[in-house]
């Protein structure tokens, strides 16, 4: 029965080797390289960089991306059910206060976003 796994614990042992031997390889090779000023400053398009770095977002920025892709995402819900809609809703009336619940509950989340003034960019 252990004959079955040797081929397994054979590709693992392989793998570890590999892992191992690559890393040491790499600390190896990469001690005799030597570190310049030049080669540590960033490459701006073969152009020498000037001025201050660029700075940084406000955090309201990805506040805001979030926001719209968590609201994009479920918009994305309301296709398959507007397709399915006019067939499903002769049989029974559950789809149409499900999307109603959920389009409740997305704009619950709407006007939380609004009053904690995450639309807001003059704060």
């Amino acid at each position: 029965m252990l004959g079955e796994y040797l081929p397994v614990l054979l590709q693992i042992l392989v793998a570890i080797l590999f892992a191992a031997s690559a890393l040491v390889v790499s600390v190896l090779v990469g001690k005799s390289g030597k570190r310049t000023p030049a080669k540590d400053t960033p490459y701006e398009c073969g152009m020498i960089p000037q001025g201050e770095r660029q700075p940084r977002f406000s955090v309201k920025f990805y506040v805001v991306a979030m926001l719209f892709i968590l609201f994009d995402i479920e918009i994305v819900f309301m296709y398959p059910w507007a397709v399915v809609y006019r067939d499903a809703i002769r049989q029974s009336s559950v789809i149409f206060w499900s999307m109603l619940s959920f389009i409740t509950i997305l704009m619950v989340g709407y006007a939380y976003a609004v009053k904690k003034g995450a639309l807001d960019f003059k704060r």
